[in-house]
């Protein structure tokens, strides 16, 4: 089982305001990967972002979504979370707007690994208690440690 705590970082914890559309909101979180994972570039993360969420919402309900996608730059799997302050509208499959994006980089061979870590936080963030308590939490470190149980 793939641990949040492995592929996350306290720095890549979020409780901001990405703005009012999805593009915008994945363009704010490109910026936000970029400044703390120097060793990929914004552009690249919107664009393989924005490439993913062409196929298909990563909305999947329950408030949260969960951008992912493969890049040739990275070279580890790298977890960052954001909590809005603002809901925005995802095209969610359940049609709610979004308050909580687990977005998700990984190695362009680590398909399997891809495959196992989504896996893994669509349980953790599919659970209501689990869900409440991040929502209550006003704190990254303390929502840091929530996702790192």
């Amino acid at each position: 089982m793939i641990e949040l705590k492995n592929i996350l970082t306290p720095q890549r914890v979020h409780i901001m305001d990405l703005g009012q559309s999805k593009k915008r909101v994945i363009q704010r979180i490109s910026t936000e990967i970029a400044k703390d994972c120097s060793e990929l570039n914004e552009n690249e993360i919107f664009d393989h972002l924005i490439a993913r969420e062409k196929l298909g919402s990563t909305g999947f309900g329950l408030g949260v979504a969960m951008p992912h996608c493969r890049m040739d730059a990275c070279n580890k799997v790298i977890g960052s979370f954001f909590k809005l302050s603002a809901p925005v509208d995802f095209d969610a499959l359940d049609n709610q707007k979004v308050d909580m994006i687990f977005v998700l980089l990984v190695p362009s061979e680590a398909t399997e690994e891809h495959l196992q870590t989504l896996a893994a936080i669509a349980e953790k963030f599919s659970q209501a208690d689990f869900l409440d308590s991040v929502r209550n939490t006003q704190h990254p470190s303390e929502i840091f440690e929530l996702l790192s149980q």
